[in-house]
């Protein structure tokens, strides 16, 4: 078992894997030191004597600077590193290479809906328009669980606290969201709920729904009937015949679509779970399938990266814009771009945005960057695309449903019971997170450090992935937890 890793040879820090001591001796690629001071597992330490102002490397790439001298063996942290990131920048096109071979072609077994797309559930959706039925809906799916049987595996509410009293963007970006979620495959059955007087009632949020199988998406305007649970209820076992009618059929995985986030990080995020991660994406791409990057704050510092990996000049100004729109909308709110990382990230080892984001960034893999999606687009291009959202778990994870994801895979170093409209597993950094929280992981990098390689690893959740668009559900579908989060983004009335 490894007690300590230098991640590129351009580093001048090394990650301790285990918590270390002070006075431990720590030999490493050929060089001694002593350590200065007691290190936390995940944290990082110093191979050289680093001056007061000169770059910290990790990752190969600068993650901070040294607020002091640092001598070879002393801890490194918020206390001695500060952000080195300005705030709007001016980019370059660098393209670098980034062919994958092509790799045989796997299928799971999806659901095929009538209008050509593909489910890995087939569930009853209860969607309310605005908050004010909440708690209706909430009612609803409690009376409504005898439905579920045969092919039908679930009748879900999504509450949440919007679609009325918004203005200007911030009402478009509810109203898509609604109805991305409305037509996502993953719903063999929906019910619209509305309540009859909100801004983003049925017969708007129809126009944004497009045109839709009148089997399979129904509405109901609690206004305009005398008990609007037991008309639900009618209308829900009306549903329940229609969708019982699916059955699993083999599909390519070239249809798949994976959405990827972390939250919780800690300083193993970047060398275990986030690189197996991304090492799937590469697989899954070299098959024909889809992954999705989000949280765009969490690229601030690695985002050049990203940029000479995009397929051409158009992708490359896509990103650009993807950056620096999100940096202004920080400015706009008269908030610091750099405000991150949280608490619990540096708790866990994380000493400034871009030693998150280097390690945050490791989820793409290395293929080519095709797309790039505002919020609330629906992904149209195959391979690898970044969507604009912001790094709060719920809110990005719901982005990625509502933009086509069939399943969210997100990493975590410190744990989180929460679920978004699709099926989202917890993948964990370390062994102890794993063996401690077993009933919020489904599947543990922890092992990298271990005895398991980047390859096997990534071969082994690739695998876990057909299994869960198969039909085998995650922890937090076993626990019952489905969460949606719109991005508040504007005045409310």
């Amino acid at each position: 078992m490894l007690n300590y890793i230098r991640i590129h040879q351009a580093d001048n820090v090394a990650v301790a894997l285990t918590p270390l001591s002070k006075g431990q001796l720590v030999e490493l690629e050929g060089c001694s030191l002593t350590l200065k001071e007691d290190i936390p597992q995940g944290h990082k330490f110093a191979l050289t004597d680093i001056a007061e102002g000169q770059s910290i490397i990790k990752y190969g790439n600068p993650i901070g600077i040294a607020k002091e001298d640092i001598l070879t063996g002393g801890w490194i942290h918020t206390h001695n590193i500060k952000t080195g990131l300005g705030d709007l920048l001016d980019y370059q096109y660098n393209k670098v290479d980034t062919s994958l071979s092509a790799t045989e072609e796997v299928c799971f077994q999806g659901y095929r809906r009538g209008n050509g797309k593909v489910g890995i559930r087939n569930e009853i959706w209860i969607i309310p328009t605005v908050g004010c039925v909440n708690n209706v809906a909430t009612a609803i799916e409690k009376k409504a669980q005898k439905h579920i049987s045969g092919t039908v595996e679930d009748v879900i509410a999504f509450p949440h606290p919007y679609g009325c009293s918004q203005m200007g963007d911030d009402q478009e970006n509810t109203r898509q969201i609604l109805a991305n979620l409305i037509n996502h495959p993953n719903a063999g059955g929906v019910l619209v709920l509305g309540l009859g007087c909100e801004n983003s009632n049925i017969d708007v949020l129809k126009e944004y729904i497009g045109d839709y199988d009148k089997n399979r998406v129904k509405f109901l305007v609690a206004q305009e009937c005398e008990d609007e649970i037991a008309e639900a209820l009618h209308i829900i076992e009306d549903l329940s015949s229609y969708v019982g009618s699916f059955k699993r059929e083999s599909i390519s995985c070239k249809e798949l679509v994976i959405g990827m986030k972390c939250g919780g990080s800690d300083g193993l995020s970047g060398i275990t779970a986030n690189p197996t991660v991304g090492a799937f994406s590469d697989l899954l791409i070299s098959k024909g399938g889809t992954t999705i990057l989000t949280e765009v704050p969490e690229m601030f510092g690695a985002e050049t990266l990203l940029m000479n990996r995009c397929a051409d000049e158009t992708v490359f100004h896509k990103t650009v814009d993807l950056i620096n729109n999100f940096k202004n909308y920080f400015t706009s709110h008269n908030q610091t771009i750099y405000e991150n990382p949280s608490p619990g990230n540096k708790k866990g080892g994380i000493s400034t945005l871009e030693d998150k984001s280097l390690g945050c960034t490791q989820k793409s893999g290395h293929s080519a960057v095709r797309g790039v999606l505002s919020y609330g687009e629906q992904v149209s291009c195959k391979g690898l695309n970044l969507l604009s959202a912001p790094g709060n778990d719920l809110v990005a994870s719901t982005a990625l449903a509502a933009s086509g994801a069939h399943m969210v895979l997100f990493t975590t170093g410190r744990g989180t019971p929460f679920a978004s409209p699709v099926p989202t597993v917890k993948i964990s950094t370390n062994s102890a997170l794993n063996n401690r929280k077993q009933n919020w992981i489904d599947f543990n990098c922890g092992t990298m450090v271990e005895d398991s390689s980047l390859e096997e690893l990534s071969k082994q959740l690739f695998d876990y992935v057909i299994a869960v668009a198969s039909g085998q559900k995650v922890k937090a579908e076993e626990a019952g937890f489905h969460d949606m989060a719109i991005f508040k983004q504007g005045v409310t009335l």
